[in-house]
């Protein structure tokens, strides 16, 4: 069974950090490239970053500089350390894995208050 399970989210004030980590199992972690995602209230949903199987990064122009992708490739786990937040950061955000299939997880709320 395929499953991504986020944590790490929460409340935090403007200027601060958290960091997200997503645990994958059920798949081959290493031949996926694995994203983040977020979808604020009444909004699209949108990408927010993604690691590709070679190691490959990118990120939206919003988040460029202040939020970092990575994996433990040996605990089929994905991090999104976010610093500087801002309020319009506020969103759930979700892991989504991709290669020869498209897999998500349930979200996990990040509040970012001013």
């Amino acid at each position: 069974e395929v499953q991504l399970v986020e944590s790490g989210g929460g409340l935090v004030q403007a200027g601060g950090s958290l960091r997200l980590s997503c645990a994958a199992s059920g798949f081959t972690f290493d031949d996926y490239a694995m994203s983040w995602f977020r979808q604020a209230p009444g909004k699209e949903r949108e990408g927010v970053s993604c690691i590709t199987s070679d190691g490959s990064t990118y990120y939206a122009d919003s988040v460029k500089g202040r939020f970092a992708i990575s994996t433990d490739n040996a605990k089929n786990t994905v991090y999104l350390q976010m610093n500087s937040l801002k309020p319009e950061d506020t969103a759930v955000y979700y892991c989504q894995a991709s290669g020869g299939f498209e897999y998500w997880g349930q979200g996990t709320q990040v509040t970012v208050s001013s």
